[in-house]
């Protein structure tokens, strides 16, 4: 009979939201052949689930995640071998930011390398005040380039050069300061920050969430004027769907929207 030990990747749904929980403490939950898989698998399986509002990826033990794997990555030292790794791992990064529903970091502990990328490629981030982050490939004589793509695009630029170019930690506040983390809450009581912040999502139209997730990421890399045609045709079909006509005839007769689509 399989127990929890036996999966990288443990899976728990309330209420609505699903917690993706990496489940290798005992490596710091890196970012091995076999979690890769089992992140993979768990996001596709839930890619059509219509009744998900948000997902929670957090992590067992001490750590979040310490990036890859090195010791299996050294292994085999061939370059075709880390071009499949790394594409395999941006292409994860990737099913995260396209993923349907926002999807919160919950971290505790350290974040570093693809493990930071993971949590700059999460919509939002809550962290224990004692959470640390650093892309520290550099200290190994490995710049961080693919965990940099997605920490440029969270960070300002030169904040990620200072980062990727020291491999120095930072800590929860700092990395709230820098806009890598939304929310730090003190360690007791990280679940009940990450709890209320899906809470406040979950009170939402989730047709109006759904629209918005895919308008934020998309917009980003266009030129502005196209950005604005694109949004303008999100909002316009949003206007069209029932939880928007609901939700503004509820605020003009000043009650709770009931949404018809949870």
């Amino acid at each position: 009979m399989n127990t929890p030990e036996d999966f990288p990747v443990l899976s728990h749904r309330e209420n609505g939201v699903v917690t993706l929980t990496l489940n290798r403490p005992h490596r710091f939950n890196v970012l091995s052949e076999e979690m890769l898989e089992a992140l993979e698998q768990a996001l596709e399986h839930l890619n059509e689930d219509k009744t998900l509002r948000c997902l929670v990826i957090a992590a067992e033990g001490r750590a979040f995640c310490a990036g890859h794997d090195l010791k299996q990555m050294r292994e085999t030292p061939e370059k075709t071998y880390y071009q499949t790794l790394f594409s395999r791992c941006s292409a994860l990064m990737q099913s995260i930011v396209a993923f349907p529903v926002p999807v919160i970091a919950r971290v505790q502990g350290i974040a570093t390398a693809a493990g930071c990328q993971l949590v700059a490629s999460c919509d939002l981030a809550v962290a224990a005040r004692s959470a640390r982050f650093a892309v520290s490939g550099i200290n190994a004589g490995l710049f961080c380039a693919t965990p940099g793509v997605a920490l440029s695009r969270n960070v300002g630029r030169k904040a990620a050069a200072e980062m990727l170019f020291t491999g120095e930690f930072i800590d929860a506040e700092q990395a709230r300061d820098w806009g890598l983390v939304n929310r730090v809450a003190e360690d007791e009581a990280l679940d009940a920050a990450v709890d209320e912040l899906t809470a406040s999502i979950c009170a939402k139209s989730n047709v109006a969430v759904r629209a918005g997730k895919a308008v934020l990421h998309r917009q980003l890399a266009m030129p502005l004027s196209e950005a604005y045609d694109y949004a303008c045709g999100i909002m316009a079909d949003n206007m069209m769907a029932e939880d928007a006509a609901e939700g503004i005839d509820a605020f003009i007769e000043k009650r709770p929207p009931e949404w018809r689509h949870r």
